[in-house]
């Protein structure tokens, strides 16, 4: 455990415990990644999508009776029956390989691949049907918009808009003159519509991973909130235990009846501890500073440290109040166990409160780099201060090698 009074200034982040865990970083990877307008969903979705798009897709194909009546109509029966054959081919590409571009998540390349057959399809259709052949577009561009990328999407259903209202004339066997803006129109408009769909769907899909992102960053900060409160109760707890079992020690022999006395209290000490940790990760843990100033009194008379300690101040919040609670508390641990000090001071009111020692504060031995790092108990009380707009600076007494300040200030 790094010795939290090694920290000359401290003035930490709320974020900073979180990211030097990891925490966060993956935070809004689903917004930041590149997504097709319609993104494959969990291993549910693709299980059961190509189904649902069989059946939403199959309804809209019949709008392909337009190119199969023109097929059966002025023309040889050959023709005929090859026009059939391709608006099948055409009607079974859309139902299954559009899926498996979509949710199989075979890579791009496969994605192209299934728009190009389709294209070849409807160029071959057309060409034995004739200028409602072009109807096949329509199909083409939803599923182009379904399986690439947007620009790549968009640029291609433009090509296939004005192809298919100024195409038409430059044909002489279709014997059509101007531009056909019904067709050219029912492209776009309807490209427009599963353009909108699909945008909705992907605002649907990456609220879903928000919130999942956001219920896991919960989870890591109640993680953290129970191992910083863990560690401020069982490192001063412990501190206090260590301090009572060897003065019980010292005093087996000279005075069994006080030695005694101080195991009867390390034992209530170890209750109340364990206790404490209950509390804490069921969340109800609650600090209070009468009674930290109480138990910070006994463990420095225990340790042999000199304490001059205020009563309660009246006029603060309680969550200032708890603040400085968990101040008394980590400071009075740090002191007992790194400032080998022969006193100890504690200042407060209802704005900040100070613990001052005369202990060895952030002596170093020669060569050795100051560190910048705070222990784990200086950042958790810098984030609980942070949450009350408040701050901690942490460090020695006037730049001098002996004596250690702690002090937390917070808004009147």
């Amino acid at each position: 455990m790094p010795d939290d009074r090694s920290l000359t200034s401290l003035d930490v982040e709320p974020r900073a415990t979180w990211e030097a865990a990891g925490v966060g970083r993956e935070l809004g990877a689903t917004t930041r990644r590149q997504l097709r307008w319609f993104a494959p969903g969990e291993a549910n979705d693709r299980k059961h999508g190509p189904t649902r798009w069989r059946r939403g897709g199959g309804f809209w194909l019949v709008y392909l009776a337009i190119p199969l009546t023109a097929a059966w109509s002025h023309h040889q029966l050959a023709a005929s029956i090859v026009g059939t054959v391709l608006l099948l081919a055409f009607a079974w590409s859309y139902l299954f390989l559009v899926p498996l571009g979509w949710w199989g998540a075979r890579g791009a390349r496969y994605s192209y691949l299934i728009v190009g057959e389709l294209l070849l399809v409807t160029a071959a259709g057309t060409a034995d049907i004739g200028l409602n052949g072009l109807w096949m577009l329509i199909f083409v561009a939803a599923a182009t918009i379904i399986l690439l990328p947007s620009r790549v999407a968009l640029s291609i259903v433009a090509a296939f808009v004005v192809t298919s209202a100024v195409m038409p004339q430059v044909i002489g066997p279709w014997h059509i003159k101007g531009v056909q803006w019904n067709m050219g129109a029912s492209v776009a408009l309807a490209s427009l519509a599963v353009f909108g769909f699909s945008r909705l769907i992907r605002a649907n899909a990456e609220l879903a991973a928000m919130r999942e992102e956001v219920a896991t960053l919960a989870a890591e900060r109640e993680r953290m909130r129970i191992a910083r409160d863990l560690h401020d109760l069982l490192g001063h707890s412990l501190t206090t235990v260590t301090v009572k079992a060897a003065l019980a020690a010292r005093l087996f022999d000279q005075d069994p009846v006080r030695a005694r006395h101080e195991i009867a209290e390390v034992e209530v000490l170890a209750r109340e501890s364990l206790a404490d940790v209950r509390a804490a990760v069921a969340g109800y843990r609650e600090v209070r500073l009468a009674t930290e100033l109480a138990t910070a009194r006994e463990v420095l008379e225990a340790a042999g440290i000199d304490a001059q300690l205020p009563g309660a101040v009246e006029g603060m919040s309680p969550e200032v109040g708890g603040l400085f609670g968990w101040v008394v508390r980590e400071g009075v641990t740090n002191v007992v166990r790194h400032s080998k000090a022969k006193s100890v001071r504690i200042t407060l009111d209802a704005t900040g409160i100070e613990i001052l020692d005369d202990g060895s504060g952030c002596a170093r031995k020669a060569g050795e780099v100051a560190t910048t790092h705070a222990g784990n108990g200086l950042a958790g009380l810098a984030e609980r201060a942070d949450a009350l707009g408040g701050r901690l600076v942490a460090g020695p007494v006037d730049g001098s090698a002996t004596g250690f300040r702690l002090r937390v200030e917070v808004p009147a």
